[in-house]
């Protein structure tokens, strides 16, 4: 049996477009009809946000410290942070130490902001541009904070681009798609295009939360 030697397969975003009309029993015609389908992939993107984690939005990323600052701006696309560490090195030696996530009113409570030491303690701002904030302000201005960040997958803003997602995440996405164009366009298909919709995420998802062990994690060699 002849095989292609092809692993290429990614449609960009006009072709999961076409395919989801199509499961509407529809076509795209009008740039509207591109319009309003891109219009529905980043809302769709925001609930896939909203429904956890999603294994290839998880970055590892590092911020060294400024002596008595406790506050970092992050990027706008940071949706949460998962954990977080800092490292010192002394003597060529690194050594990590658990940073523990406290809430925004335990952070407001704190009355030594400015107290300076290793920090402990840290508070995610989830402003229009989210911070990190952490106690006590740092001591120096050499150790580096070490976290993972789930940031937002990237929008849908031209016909020709691809989606950033996992080749296994493309039936998902075609489904769900076809499910928020029914609702505008094809509601007596609505009901089926869902379930359909939500099989194909929930064996995704589980695909998702199988590789979870291999995700990128600060290094705990030594702490405390």
């Amino acid at each position: 049996m002849a095989l292609s030697g092809s692993t290429d397969f990614e449609p960009n975003v006009t072709e999961f477009i076409e395919e989801a009309y199509e499961r509407c029993g529809l076509e795209l015609r009008t740039g509207y009809d591109l319009k309003t389908a891109k219009r529905s992939i980043n809302l769709m993107l925001a609930e896939w946000a909203n429904r956890g984690l999603n294994q290839w939005t998880i970055e590892q990323a590092t911020q060294t410290v400024t002596e008595g600052t406790a506050s970092y701006s992050l990027n706008t696309n940071v949706i949460d942070l998962l954990d977080m560490v800092v490292r010192r090195t002394v003597n060529s030696v690194d050594t990590d130490t658990n940073i523990t996530r406290i809430s925004r009113s335990e952070y407001i409570n704190i009355p030594t902001k400015s107290q300076k030491g290793r920090p402990t303690q840290f508070f995610l701002d989830k402003l229009t541009t989210p911070a990190i904030k952490i106690w006590p302000a740092p001591e120096n201005s050499t150790d580096i904070l070490v976290f993972n960040k789930l940031v937002r997958m990237d929008d849908a803003d031209t016909a020709r681009n691809t989606m950033d997602m996992p080749f296994r995440f493309y039936p998902c996405f075609t489904a769900g798609l076809a499910y928020y164009l029914s609702v505008k366009r094809a509601p007596d298909k609505t009901q089926m295009l869902k379930e359909i919709y939500e099989e194909e995420f929930r064996r995704a998802a589980d695909q998702d939360e199988d590789r979870a062990s291999f995700r990128l994690k600060p290094s705990m060699r030594s702490s405390y």
